[in-house]
């Protein structure tokens, strides 16, 4: 099995992401599968180019996309994606859609193919703070996520994939009181979770179980 896994880089006021620096630590090999890691822009349209020519190039039976949630205390794996872009700040080059559909000839909406509530579990069990989130947002984090499952839709159908969001990492939130963070490591030791858990769950049903969502 090979699994594509993503990181955004850093975007805004920051000058690192989260993201990317925990996909770069993950090992190369978890639970037997082979672990690909891609750096992508944090730009509508252009992040989805660069993961569509890492598919047709690695052809990986999985694709999890990783992505800073500031604010959020926990990992929390994405249930859905909406065609619909509305950029709170621009992206890295500049762009900032509102109220934009992301394809016209896409479906509303697209519902992950990953196991997100065993991957929730899995990453408690691991000591960590986890729950399944029902929104992407609308910035780049949802977009790239829509942007897989559309070209699983059109291209690549027996791709499965999804987003997790993880949350800002101590040094981001010196000048955020109040805000919570998450350790790098907790963050690769969480992302290592999930992942065991897709492995382990492949072609079987997730858990029909409530593991909390963020709203």
């Amino acid at each position: 099995m090979k699994i594509l896994v993503t990181g955004f880089d850093p975007f805004g006021d920051d000058e690192i992401n989260p993201a990317i620096e925990a996909v770069k630590r993950l090992a190369d090999e978890i639970a037997g599968a082979k672990i690909v890691k891609l750096e992508i822009p944090t730009v509508f349209g252009d992040c989805a180019t660069v993961v569509h020519d890492a598919i047709v190039r690695e052809k990986p039976d999985y694709v999890l996309n990783i992505g800073q949630a500031g604010g959020r205390f926990a990992l929390t794996p994405e249930r859905v994606a909406i065609n619909f872009d509305d950029g709170r700040i621009a992206d890295n080059h500049g762009y900032q859609p509102i109220a934009t559909p992301i394809h016209d000839d896409g479906q509303n909406a697209y519902f992950t193919q990953l196991p997100v509530k065993t991957m929730v579990k899995a990453i408690r069990a691991a000591g960590l703070p986890a729950a399944v989130s029902t929104t992407a947002g609308t910035f780049v984090c949802n977009h790239i996520m829509y942007q897989v499952q559309y070209m699983i839709d059109k291209e690549f159908h027996d791709l499965k994939a999804g987003f997790m969001h993880i949350p800002f990492l101590p040094q981001q939130v010196v000048a955020r009181p109040e805000t919570p963070s998450l350790s790098l490591e907790d963050d690769v030791r969480g992302i290592t979770a999930a992942i065991t858990a897709i492995v382990e769950m492949d072609s079987k049903p997730d858990l029909q179980s409530i593991e909390g969502h963020i709203a």
